[in-house]
């Protein structure tokens, strides 16, 4: 088996706090004006992935979360883009 000396990946990104939360979800989609469903055409997504995400059962991660942040921007949507980062120990 074999031991790893440095902090994993995994271990950073179980660390990491959310960005997008289900408020913050909601909340952009709101400023933007749009349904779930015209929101999850936005993303390339099903509307049914946006319900999850604003019900908290899912939170958005990967790339999807770094879709939402840059769709945020160009919307002029404000969001704590440092909560990307690990809490500090």
């Amino acid at each position: 088996m074999r031991r790893h000396t440095f902090p994993c990946k995994l271990l950073r990104m179980a660390k990491r706090r959310p960005v997008w939360d289900a408020g913050k979800v909601r909340a952009l989609r709101r400023h933007m004006g749009l349904t779930q469903d015209a929101m999850a055409r936005r993303l390339g997504t099903r509307q049914q992935t946006i319900s999850e995400w604003e019900t908290g059962l899912y939170q958005p991660r990967g790339l999807s979360e770094r879709l939402l942040g840059m769709v945020a921007e160009t919307a002029g949507f404000e969001y704590d883009a440092s909560s990307h980062e690990p809490p500090e120990s």
